[in-house]
């Protein structure tokens, strides 16, 4: 027996405020959205770099007027999460050292050439962390061994754990972190055009990770 005009009508309604119901979920969990910087929560497991939500900046000062900023738009990495946090777990970075940009295509061509960074023969910039030092409360002092041109030296990054949550969109489970630091960059044999341009460089780092999935 087929079912009456009204128990159809009503069967449509239920369904379409199901679909409302769901469309409607989406808005609401990313203005509710929240993170944790309880390292106990952090499920332990490998996570990735989401290249889309993570920046690099190099700047250095250019002529004593301005800090002149670089960004490197393809980058790679990941990060062990360990039991114990911060002070138990690794990260390693990868810079495509090509995909330099300075806004001003003459002088990426210019910086990525035999005079600077070489990109034809050292083709990545590397960092992998060695240890933590705790600071405070979810922030600490990241040491490790970043690799420029073929040449590898310690270097410090300042390090502050911005919190741990699901991501309303992925669904995945999903770091972040701020950090920066400073480095010479004529211990890399990156002297060229000093003093014009200087010596120091501060970099700036935003990163997520997303977990990676279980035999991944």
């Amino acid at each position: 027996m087929s079912p009456s005009p009204v128990r159809a009508m009503l069967t449509r309604v239920l369904m379409a405020a199901t679909l409302l119901t769901a469309v409607a979920c989406t808005p609401v969990q990313v203005l509710t959205h929240s993170v944790s910087q309880n390292e106990a929560r952090v499920p332990v497991g490998r996570y990735e770099i989401d290249p889309d939500h993570t920046s690099i900046t190099f700047d250095i000062d250019h002529f004593k007027y301005s800090r002149f900023t670089i960004r490197f738009d393809r980058k790679q990495g990941q990060l062990d999460w360990n039991e114990g946090g911060l002070e138990r777990s690794t990260a390693s970075v990868t810079i495509d050292a090509a995909s330099i940009d300075t806004n001003v295509p003459l002088l990426d061509k210019m910086v990525k050439g035999p005079d600077m960074l070489d990109v034809a023969r050292n083709p990545a910039i590397r960092f992998a962390s060695t240890h933590f030092q705790r600071t405070g409360e979810s922030r600490g002092t990241l040491s490790g061994d970043l690799t420029i041109r073929g040449v590898t030296q310690p270097v410090t990054l300042e390090v502050t754990f911005n919190g741990f949550a699901p991501d309303p969109l992925t669904k995945k489970d999903t770091l972040g972190f701020s950090a920066e630091g400073r480095f010479s960059r004529a211990k890399f044999g990156l002297s060229t055009w000093y003093p014009a341009v200087g010596d120091e460089i501060h970099v700036r780092i935003q990163a997520e990770f997303v977990k990676t999935p279980a035999g991944g």
